[in-house]
């Protein structure tokens, strides 16, 4: 759980307890952002009979994760599109009560997902259950979620929602595919069971737009989650 801590100087101290960090996303945007962050020189030295040869290499790291995972999100913070959950960019954060965990009827295990909202959008965050911190082994990480087709044919496997109703939420038929995304990502926010959670996240804008009723859904595939005070 989440705490606090109170300094000698009396201020109290919130901490942000993680719950998912994709070391894949960090992975692919660190080198992007700083290449000599995930790098270190190193020297060998080889003795070959009289002589004696030195050589400089350089080697990937592997440095403390959350130092790198700060330095992404950092990086997006100063220079990146990071938006907000009412107005993403590239990359949206923000902090919210969100339930958690597999959705009932026919969820996909390998997909972990998020869901909550503010009084104006409806959020989903979805990934794969391999970048939950202290994840069970034995998840077939091949076939999790990785996509945005793949994430809404999961998200949409125990969905009640009937092909009329479907039909109804979207209206016309121009716009139909994108309106049925957002549809079916509003309807596994609802079908969350559990108490909600307040959650820390920085993530990547996968879906945003007008859904059922005219309210805000955004989906994203976060960078982390964390819980917090």
């Amino acid at each position: 759980m989440a705490g606090v801590a109170e300094c000698a100087t009396g201020v109290v101290m919130s901490f942000r307890y993680f719950l998912y960090v994709s070391d894949s996303k960090v992975d692919m945007l660190l080198p992007q952002i700083d290449p000599g962050f995930a790098a270190r020189r190193t020297t060998e030295f080889g003795v070959n009979l009289p002589m004696v040869a030195a050589k400089r290499t350089t080697e990937p790291a592997q440095p403390d994760r959350f130092a790198r995972l700060e330095r992404v999100v950092g990086h997006l913070q100063d220079f990146g599109d990071l938006g907000t959950i009412d107005e993403p960019g590239q990359f949206f954060a923000g902090v919210l009560p969100m339930s958690s965990g597999a959705l009932p009827d026919g969820g996909d295990a390998s997909l972990v997902f998020f869901g909550g909202g503010n009084d104006r959008t409806v959020v989903g965050l979805g990934g794969s259950v391999r970048h939950l911190l202290g994840s069970v082994p034995g998840i077939d990480v091949a076939q999790a979620a990785s996509s945005l087709p793949t994430m809404l044919d999961r998200l949409g496997a125990g969905s009640e929602l009937e092909d009329e109703q479907l039909v109804d939420a979207i209206g016309d038929v121009s716009g139909r595919s994108h309106r049925a995304a957002l549809t079916t990502v509003h309807q596994a926010v609802r079908r969350l069971q559990g108490p909600a959670q307040n959650l820390e996240f920085v993530a990547k804008r996968l879906l945003h737009g007008s859904g059922p009723g005219g309210v805000p859904v955004l989906l994203g595939s976060p960078i982390y989650v964390a819980l917090v005070d």
